[in-house]
This record gives structure tokens, C-alpha cells and sequence, in this order.
């Protein structure tokens, strides 16, 4: 593998869109910087776009494997790494494969059931549609082990582990108490149907509930919820001062890969309440880190009498040092091949496919 690397990384999650996805490869790129590699991003703002149907927020974009087979020419990367399924990741992996280019892939989003939210598609129908999409990779990198366990039942091959990282230096228990004296039930993230918000919103429970984010479902539950506090969307010093004015962190989701928020609330000295599912059961440790339980009330009481020193100490094992690491490891093998093809020797496979 090349000492210093070229990495192009596709994906069609990029800013303005505040997300795990963006936060992650905005964190994962000065990892690699400060490691000496170059990286080049091809994202939405480098090709015309249209607001996606239904979520108009993310933008679309309007690009062809041509001008991707084209940028593959130009930079000539080491490695190519495909971070989303959306537009740009296709025609990524169009380009890749007409090149006889080696990559891998990522799988973030649990895109079947966020369609399936908006589209009478059946789940099975997408799912072998990521399939096709990622099995074709040299590798997919994936968040948590009960993801790749599920994946792999469903098909998926050659996972790859990818944990993530926290500010530390940016997320940590601050003097102040911004929404009041409390208790507080604080929520972080997209305000969207998938996240399953209003199981935390219904709760009949004596804290004051705040709601930081933005997303499609803002207004309407604005509406529905007159007594909850919606900040909108906050970032920087904001974000962590809503963090520490918190009691409790309130994770509802049961479609989230991983949820960096978790690891930002437990740095603030939050513990976190959730549903016992993928993401929640890899980074929580029931009854010492948060509380995971079917009955989401249930588990915001229990969550209210842990001990916040121990969520902080278990919060300084996660490090975008180390999440860049464990990135650049799994190029290791792609950018292994691209040397070898480049001097014309047999192409071999980096990564052997699950079970042989």
C-alpha cells in the first residue's frame, strides 16, 4: 500500500445536510490529512442537483458514470472508497467497474426502511437492491457487529468492521442549565419519520422533552407537540451546551446503523435511553452507560439514575484517530490491488467472499 495515498470518497450525503454520515467523513478526512494522504471528495455541490421527492432537503444529484469515469482519469486515486447508495455512489460504482477498479463501500443508512417509510415498496425488493449494489464492492464497511451479523443473513458479503469516533474536546459536561432548572429528556438528530420520534414524544412522563434537529417532520410536530422544546437545528458550542443542560439522552430510533449522537450525549455525561436494537446494543451498555429496554419510559427512569462519570470515561474509548485508522486499514487491501494492476501482474482478490 502506498505511503502517502490518493482516496476519492463518493457520497451523496454532504454538507449543508447535518448527519452522522456527513459528521463521520468530515472527521475521517482530517484523520487521513493529518496522516499525509490526499483526499478528494466527489459530492453533491460538483454536479447540478433536484430536491429529493418527499424530503426535499437532500438534494439529488443529476450526474452520469461518465463524468465519474472521468474524475477516476484525472485524480487517479490509490483507493475509491463509496460512502452512499444514492446517485453519485451508482455511477461511482459504474465507473469502478468499468475500469476494473477495485472499492469499497459503506452501509450507513438503513435505506429499505426509510423507502418503505415514504414508497409502498416492499422491504425485500430494496434490500436486493443494496445487495447488487454493495456485494459488487471489495469490501463494505460496517458500523456495529450485530449490523454485519444482520447484513450477512441477508446476503450481504465481505464486511468489514468500522466503529466510530466523539469529540472530546468539544462534547464534554459544561457549567449551565439552558432549558431550565430540569429535569430535562433531550433528543439530537433528524426531525423525520424514520427516527421514531414520537414514541418519545407520547411518553406520559414528568420532564420537560427538547427536540434538537431539523428535518421534513419539524413543523408538523411543532403543531402536535406545544409543550415540547424544538430548538432546530444547532451545531459548534450550541449543540454541546444542549447536551450539558440535559439529564437523560432519549435515542427512539430503531433504524439508526450506529448514532454518533449517543457517543456525544454519554461524552457530556448523559446516559442514554433506547430501544434494545442495532446501534443502541453496540454502543450502550445497558445499566452503566444508558438503559435499553422495549418500554422507552422505562428505560429514561432507569437511564436517570446511572452514573454520569462512568458514561464519560466510556465515551473517551471512541476516537476519530481511531475511527480514521480502522478506515485506512480497510483500504489497505483496494489500494494492494491497485499496485498490483498497475504493474501488470494478476489481478487478486482482496477480500474473499463470507463462508469460502
Amino acid at each position: 500500500m502506498p505511503l502517502d495515498m490518493r482516496i476519492l470518497i463518493a457520497t451523496d450525503a454532504w454538507t449543508p445536510q447535518v448527519n452522522g454520515v456527513v459528521r463521520t467523513y468530515q472527521r475521517v478526512e482530517e484523520a487521513l490529512l493529518a496522516e499525509g494522504h490526499e483526499v478528494f471528495f466527489a459530492t453533491p455541490d460538483r454536479y447540478r442537483t433536484v430536491p429529493c421527492p418527499t424530503y426535499p432537503e437532500i438534494r439529488l444529484s443529476l450526474v452520469t458514470a461518465w463524468q465519474l469515469d472521468k474524475l477516476l482519469d484525472e485524480f487517479s486515486p490509490d483507493a475509491v472508497h463509496i460512502a452512499t447508495e444514492g446517485p453519485i455512489g451508482w455511477a461511482a460504482r459504474r465507473a469502478c467497474l468499468k475500469q476494473k477498479r477495485p472499492f469499497t463501500t459503506a452501509y450507513h443508512t438503513r435505506f429499505p426502511e426509510y423507502v418503505a417509510e415514504r414508497v409502498p415498496v416492499p422491504v425485500a425488493w430494496i434490500y436486493k437492491m443494496m445487495r447488487v449494489f454493495h456485494n459488487a464492492s471489495n469490501g463494505t464497511m460496517v458500523a456495529t457487529k450485530s449490523l454485519g451479523v444482520e447484513l450477512e443473513a441477508r446476503g450481504f458479503t465481505s464486511l468489514l468492521p468500522w466503529t466510530r469516533g466523539v469529540d472530546t474536546e468539544m462534547f464534554h459536561p459544561r457549567q449551565g442549565r439552558v432549558f431550565g432548572a430540569g429535569p430535562v429528556a433531550l433528543y439530537v438528530g433528524r426531525v423525520a419519520p424514520e427516527k421514531n420520534i414520537e414514541a418519545f414524544l407520547d411518553l406520559d412522563i414528568d420532564l420537560q422533552k427538547v427536540v434538537v434537529g431539523d428535518g421534513p417532520s419539524l413543523e408538523e410536530l411543532e403543531q402536535s407537540y406545544p409543550d415540547v422544546t424544538f430548538t432546530g437545528a444547532l451545531e459548534g458550542e450550541a449543540l454541546a451546551a444542549a447536551y450539558s443542560a440535559a439529564d437523560v439522552f432519549v435515542f427512539p430510533s430503531k433504524t439508526d446503523t450506529f448514532g454518533i449522537v449517543m457517543l456525544e450525549a454519554m461524552a457530556s455525561g448523559l446516559p442514554v435511553a433506547a430501544f434494545p436494537v442495532t446501534g443502541p446494543i453496540d454502543v450502550i451498555e445497558d445499566g452503566v452507560t444508558g438503559a435499553l429496554d422495549d418500554d422507552l419510559k422505562t428505560a429514561i427512569l432507569r437511564a436517570l439514575e446511572l452514573d454520569r462519570q462512568v458514561c464519560l470515561e466510556k465515551a473517551a474509548g471512541f476516537s476519530w484517530a481511531q475511527c480514521g485508522a480502522l478506515f485506512l486499514e480497510n483500504l489497505k487491501p483496494v489500494a494492494d490491488v491497485a499496485v498490483v494492476k498497475s504493474v501488470a501482474l494478476p489481478k487478486r482478490s482482496a477480500f474473499p467472499k463470507s463462508g469460502k
